[in-house]
């Protein structure tokens, strides 16, 4: 099997989508063999991660364990490192998030201001919050809770369509007046919220989530005590400030251009060109940001060139998890730098094969949902097709070319 079909099978995609990307990189770069050194790599990748967790079996089922047994260990460290956190309180998580900030080490933000956050809620009171808190109105909320809880709070609490036209009809009247440059926060919401959540949210919510406009990542109050669910709550708030550093940028760089409010929704939506162009010359890359794969495996958009910024927050989580583990001796972390992209498919028990990925969050995924035995693989996916962008224009490329090309869903080369 040649590299461009083993690479076309990771991605469940036609080998000429891969050898017409090449051939166009290629005249477009000057770079050659850049597949064939890449799935080398990738193989060498795989020999020594089982090597380094001591799997010697190339069964899939046994790779999979070892590297869940691997990730178990890593963060049970982490437990201790950061003081045994129960996850429900924010002096519990003190340690959690200073190395987390350290780690990140962001700049100031450009986000908006509060007084325009309460002036969105005055226009829009939240009923649900307000009701359940049993409150008179929106003046007496605002005298009674933090601002910031209360914003974090409409994400679980009150409905879609009350989150669309609440947001819809107000972030456009925005202008770049209305942004200031802010330190991020990083926040566990007060118990309250949880009880709260839990009647209005039947299944298990992502307790984890963040504020891009305002700059500001919280944690709802839920008790670790699942084998790496301290590692998936470290690893999504790291992903998190990197993501809200990566927005702050594109709303400074919406601030230059008009229609800035209708700018500001477009980036919030997380909207997806439905298709991009074949080019008889060049060739497009779409930017898809967020991961499609969630809601449709089958999704067109997933098979062809495209790049994904949410691989790219990723990566540099994943750098920053290997980063604390050379910072300490007892903590072995950095076998899991630069593996984001790496996955291979090996044999299962009986017959056929599976693909495994390497990747840190995808394998920290799938031990939090080890009971259910749910594979995760997107995020290898995703991280791959980056990495290939990035050998071809330059690791120090994707991120601004990124940026630069957002507003168009599309790096036209």
């Amino acid at each position: 099997m040649t590299s461009q079909e083993k690479l076309a099978k990771i991605f469940r995609t036609n080998p000429e989508v891969i050898i017409n990307m090449e051939e166009k990189m290629s005249a477009l770069t000057g770079k050659q063999n850049i597949v064939d050194d890449l799935m080398k790599e990738n193989d060498h990748r795989i020999s020594r991660t089982l090597a380094l967790i001591n799997c010697r079996s190339y069964k899939s089922s046994d790779i999979r364990r070892a590297l869940i047994s691997k990730l178990q260990k890593d963060d049970k460290a982490l437990w201790e490192l950061f003081g045994k956190p129960d996850g429900t309180s924010s002096e519990g998580l003190q340690l959690l998030f200073k190395y987390a900030l350290e780690l990140a080490n962001l700049d100031e933000l450009f986000v908006l201001k509060k007084e325009k956050a309460e002036e969105f809620l005055r226009r829009n009171p939240p009923p649900n919050i307000i009701k359940a808190l049993g409150y008179k109105g929106i003046d007496e909320l605002l005298e009674k809770e933090d601002l910031i809880e209360i914003f974090s709070a409409l994400r679980f609490i009150e409905t879609n369509d009350w989150m669309h036209q609440a947001f819809d009809g107000t972030y456009p009247i925005f202008t770049p007046k209305d942004f200031e440059k802010r330190k991020v926060e990083l926040r566990v919401l007060s118990g309250k919220w949880l009880d709260l959540a839990e009647k209005f949210v039947k299944k298990k919510y992502h307790n984890i989530s963040h504020l891009k406009e305002l700059g500001v990542a919280f944690v709802i109050p839920l008790k670790i005590d699942t084998p790496g669910e301290l590692l998936r709550v470290f690893s999504l708030v790291l992903h998190y400030l990197h993501e809200m550093d990566f927005y702050s940028k594109l709303f400074e760089k919406a601030a230059q251009q008009d229609d800035f409010g209708v700018r500001l929704i477009s980036l919030l939506k997380g909207d997806v060109l439905e298709s991009v162009e074949s080019k008889e010359n060049g060739i497009n890359w779409l930017i898809v940001q967020r991961y499609l794969a969630k809601d449709n495996k089958e999704d067109p958009r997933l098979f062809i060139p495209h790049v994904n910024p949410e691989a790219l927050h990723w990566k540099k989580t994943e750098q920053g998890i290997s980063n604390l583990g050379k910072k300490f001796s007892n903590i072995d972390l950095e076998m899991w730098l630069d593996v984001d992209w790496v996955g291979g498919f090996f044999k299962k028990k009986l017959i056929g094969e599976d693909l495994v990925s390497f990747d840190l969050v995808d394998n920290v995924m799938a031990l939090v949902q080890k009971e259910k035995r749910i594979k995760y693989l997107y995020h290898q996916q995703e991280a791959l097709w980056n990495e290939i962008f990035s050998r071809y224009m330059g690791n120090d490329k994707l991120e601004q070319m990124m940026i630069d090309n957002f507003d168009k869903g599309v790096i036209e080369l």
